[in-house]
């Protein structure tokens, strides 16, 4: 694949068949240092995984999902999907908006089901909510936990720590 930095860029091949099989799905795509990101819209996150994941492209395998606060930036969640192919070793990310008021994209777990953890940890830490998860729970706060702790507008403080071991 033939790409330029920055906006402007030649366009990817994987971008290419995205755009002749989804419409409209891909918003931008960029490279930085090498590594392919294409932001596609987050109406078609569930579409563009699923043809990914197929042949030709073969991205079978989700290593992992990130999510990035931009309070002033419209859309402010904004998540990467980080995939690799294992017949090519070919790399590629994800990145779509998952939106201000109640943050919600649709599940990826029925095309790669290391989804489901990774969905979970983003919902727990940041409070993005996956529609269609099959167990949208917390996975590292307790469950009587308020709020969602990676988010810039929650309350820094300290919290009293018991330590059993003090003297």
């Amino acid at each position: 694949m033939d790409r330029s930095a920055g906006r402007g860029a030649i366009l990817s091949d994987l971008r290419l068949l995205i755009d002749a099989s989804l419409p409209g799905a891909v918003v931008d795509e960029y490279d930085a240092l090498g590594e392919l990101t294409i932001e596609i819209t987050r109406e078609r996150l569930l579409d563009v995984a699923r043809l990914l994941a197929g042949t030709p492209a073969s991205f079978r395998l989700l290593a992992d999902v990130t999510c990035a606060d931009f309070p002033d930036e419209p859309g402010r969640f904004r998540l990467a999907y980080h995939l690799l192919s294992l017949e090519s070793g070919a790399r590629v990310r994800l990145r779509v908006w998952a939106g201000e008021e109640n943050p919600e994209v649709d599940s990826v777990t029925p095309v790669w089901p290391t989804a489901n953890w990774h969905e979970r940890e983003v919902y727990d830490l940041m409070g993005v909510r996956f529609r269609g998860h099959p167990d949208l729970a917390r996975i590292m706060m307790p469950d009587d936990w308020e709020g969602h702790p990676l988010r810039k507008d929650y309350p820094i403080g300290g919290e009293e720590v018991t330590f059993t071991d003090a003297v």
